[in-house]
């Protein structure tokens, strides 16, 4: 099967986002199972758009019947429903309301930086910097909460959430890998 990058970094790129993405969504349908349905069942719809983001991300390295404003689209669909239901709608509650406040608050941003930059009519005319930026925002949302969880007492839970917290900005990484090589395509053909 024919790739659509040609670089080694960028194919490391995408090789070490999905093994990392799927790693980690192997770990929390794991969870799901072993922690049972009920009380974990938010984790396996999130897991639903992660799933759907790296088959993507798989189909769109293949150069398998999708292309790039499809990846562009659906991609930022699936990260943005994850935004909304995960950090915003059902934000879990955090020890300190000043770190719930922060998450909210990068959450609204990073919801409205994939709205701006990816639902645009022209959505090819982004920079690096504006991809590298919703990249930034989703690692420091993570972050907080793995800060929230140290501040917490822990628990059978908390192996599976450090996990967790983590798989979107990863699935994040490997968009940006895959849009900035759009863009540098893009910058070429313009020269």
């Amino acid at each position: 099967m024919k790739t659509r990058f040609k670089k080694g970094a960028k194919i490391f790129d995408i090789v070490v986002t999905a093994v990392g993405g799927t790693l980690s969504v192997g770990v929390m349908l794991y969870a799901v199972f072993h922690f049972g349905l009920a009380d974990v069942w938010p984790e396996l719809v999130l897991n639903m758009f992660y799933i759907a983001c790296l088959a993507m991300i798989w189909m769109y390295f293949f150069n398998y019947r999708i292309t790039t404003h499809q990846f562009n689209y659906w991609c930022s669909v699936s990260v943005g429903m994850t935004v909304l239901l995960r950090d915003i709608l059902f934000a879990p509650p955090l020890a300190y309301y000043a770190l719930h406040l922060s998450c909210l608050t990068l959450s609204v941003l990073l919801l409205c930086t994939l709205t701006f930059f990816y639902a645009r009519k022209n959505w090819k005319s982004y920079t690096k910097r504006n991809l590298w930026a919703i990249c930034i925002i989703d690692m420091l949302i993570a972050s907080l909460y793995n800060l929230d969880i140290y501040l917490e007492p822990i628990n059978e839970y908390t192996d599976y959430l450090l996990i967790e917290i983590w798989i979107r900005p990863t699935i994040t990484y490997g968009l940006v890998a895959c849009f900035v090589t759009e863009t540098e395509k893009l910058s070429t053909k313009e020269s």
